[in-house]
């Protein structure tokens, strides 16, 4: 019986092997952060290694210029305002006169002074859908600079840490210029590179084992995705392994860890994948067979 389980042992060794590969711990989510509108950096309020949260303010530029563009839209605003009463308390002011001449009914000059009064009022009716107009576009272009000067306050776009800063107080930023890098750890993977000859080993959704021994910390994970590497001539494929981890682990990108892989000696791992479901068996029915039988 010894002997036996032995040798099923050894068959199974022979059948099933295993190989390491090191890796890298990446974020899936990694941002690039930078500023809409040229300005001058006024405040920044987290710096390398820090913690944010979404909708945090990650740093804020000068605002003077905006600020005057501000005035101005709030200032024609509030003129074209102005003129939308004067014209309303002109037409009012009319229509009170045209009630008080309708009264003084009979006398030859109320017909004329009616008709001079209609010509005015629908003069000012006029002026007054003009003055209308401009207090929409002014209201436009204040939400518009409202909108500009919110873009002076740059926020996270998702929590992270910031593992990268370019600017400092007084720098002059342009849009496009990059000044930080926020990376979200609660999308980490691990990236590794496998030689060309252990292709037929690996298959998507395969399951591994990760190990990062600087924390000594061991779990298992999954192959998410096997691309060609960035240097054709190497002959090398980047596998990205997706783990479960515990997000009160010290786990960071950049950190070392350890991929064992185990495959199959005799099926190759795209085999695998790509296997087909087995068809059930075709089984004819019960009374066919009787009849069979009785002929």
């Amino acid at each position: 019986m010894k002997r036996l389980l032995v040798l099923l042992m050894f068959v199974g060794l022979l059948h099933a092997a295993q190989f390491s590969v090191t890796g890298t711990v990446v974020s899936d989510n990694q941002k690039m952060i930078g500023a809409r509108y040229m300005g001058y950096v006024k405040r920044i309020n987290f710096e390398i290694g820090d913690k944010v949260y979404r909708e945090d303010t990650l740093f804020e530029l000068e605002s003077a210029e905006f600020d005057i563009l501000k005035n101005q839209a709030d200032l024609a605003l509030e003129q074209a305002q102005i003129m939308v009463d004067m014209y309303r308390e002109r037409l009012e002011s009319i229509e009170r006169e045209k009630r008080l001449l309708r009264l003084k009914k009979g006398k030859s000059d109320t017909t004329i002074d009616l008709e001079n009064l209609d010509i005015t009022a629908a003069n000012i009716e006029a002026g007054l859908e003009a003055a209308r107009a401009l207090v929409k576009n002014a209201a436009l272009k204040v939400k518009q600079i409202a909108t500009i000067s919110d873009y002076l306050e740059v926020k996270a776009p998702n929590d992270g840490i910031i593992v990268e800063k370019r600017i400092r107080v007084g720098d002059l930023i342009a849009p496009g210029m990059l000044a930080m890098v926020l990376v979200d750890l609660k999308h980490l993977e691990i990236e590794a590179q496998i030689a060309e000859s252990d292709l037929l080993k690996v298959y998507k959704r395969q399951r591994v084992t990760v190990t990062i021994p600087s924390i000594k910390y061991t779990t298992t994970g999954v192959i998410k995705s096997i691309v060609p590497g960035a240097n054709p001539m190497a002959h090398t494929f980047t596998i990205r392994v997706k783990f479960r981890h515990d997000e009160e682990m010290p786990i960071y990108p950049g950190m070392y860890a350890k991929i064992d892989i185990k495959y199959d000696n005799e099926e190759p791992g795209f085999l695998k994948a790509h296997k087909p479901a087995r068809e059930p068996r075709k089984t004819e029915p019960l009374m066919k067979v009787k009849k069979e039988e009785r002929s």
